[in-house]
């Protein structure tokens, strides 16, 4: 209990220091010590399997896989991080912002991985989209700015989704005379939950946590996003925050399994799978010849290992 406590507002600490911090050396011990503290953390909850801390957190199974995840690829993150802001000759107000917000985003995450209440998963979704829009807007200009305000706006319009679903539920509960939206009283109510309320309620919280995970009808989130941010928090974006849309959904969808709007919930999702390929599909068709320029790019005669340097003919060839 008390080590999740010292994580959380410990981390938050050391994003306000990064924020507020000009010097290069203090800035790399902040750093550090982040690494240090997510990887023990991690080590943590692993060790206090299925235990349930501050009320709102549980280490189980899916979380623990997606915190295991998410600090393996921290780690090397913030490495790529750091020698991409020393390449690009970062100013230290840029730099500044930058780590303190992809300390934000990682802490958030986190945090949302454990969550046993769809409201503190709702919370912490939240304040990843105010830290990754301050990543996506890194570079400050036209098109960041663009992907920025995009993803912001799409976004916004998710998580109110999230939220109004989040009202639907609690009026679902109401009827079985409770107000407890954590999930483990959710499935104790399982049998008295009111189909109506909760059909809505699964419809406008899928919809919501779709921004994050990337499928239809709210994937344009992130495609300008995880383009216009920097290598390394276009990855945390592509990878760990997709997973807490997953988190978003399934977590949900593990309760309405066990109710009489099963199949109708298996329905919505495969409607929005099948569109999101067909989109995907759509979108792969107009992008014409990408395999052929690239092997154009190579010389004759080059062995195999040229691949290994294709990012960098095709920067040389731009």
């Amino acid at each position: 209990m008390i080590m999740t406590g010292i994580y959380l507002i410990t981390a938050f600490i050391i994003a306000g220091l990064l924020f507020v911090n000009r010097k290069l050396i203090f800035n790399n011990i902040l750093i550090i010590v982040f690494g240090v503290l997510q990887t023990v953390f991690t080590v943590y909850a692993c060790y206090n399997y299925k235990t349930t801390v501050l009320e709102y957190f549980t280490f189980d199974s899916l979380g623990l896989l997606l915190l295991m995840t998410l600090s393996i690829i921290t780690l090397p993150a913030l490495l790529h991080s750091y020698l991409y802001i020393r390449r690009h000759n970062e100013t230290p107000q840029s730099r500044a912002i930058y780590f303190a917000a992809l300390i934000f985003l990682i802490t958030s995450i986190s945090a949302a991985y454990l969550a046993n209440h769809i409201a503190v998963i709702w919370i912490f979704t939240e304040m990843t989209t105010l830290s990754a829009s301050m990543l996506i807007y890194h570079h400050r200009n036209k098109l960041a700015l663009e992907g920025t305000w995009k993803y912001v706006f799409i976004c916004a319009i998710s998580i109110t989704f999230v939220f109004i679903g989040i009202l639907f539920l609690s009026l679902s509960l109401q009827h079985a005379g409770s107000n407890d939206l954590s999930f483990n009283n959710l499935m104790a109510y399982k049998d008295k939950l009111n189909p109506f309320w909760l059909r809505l309620a699964f419809l406008f919280i899928f919809t919501g946590f779709t921004a994050k995970l990337g499928l239809v009808p709210m994937y344009t989130a992130g495609i300008d996003a995880k383009d216009k941010a920097p290598a390394p928090a276009g990855a945390l974006l592509a990878s760990v925050l997709m997973n807490l849309g997953f988190v978003g959904i399934f977590r949900f969808y593990a309760v309405v399994a066990h109710t009489s709007i099963f199949h109708w919930a298996n329905l919505i999702i495969y409607i929005a799978a099948t569109l999101s390929i067909f989109v995907a599909t759509v979108y792969m068709t107009k992008v014409m010849n990408i395999w052929h320029t690239r092997i154009n790019l190579i010389p004759s005669g080059s062995d195999w290992r040229s691949f290994l340097f294709l990012p960098v003919l095709q920067q040389n060839w731009d």
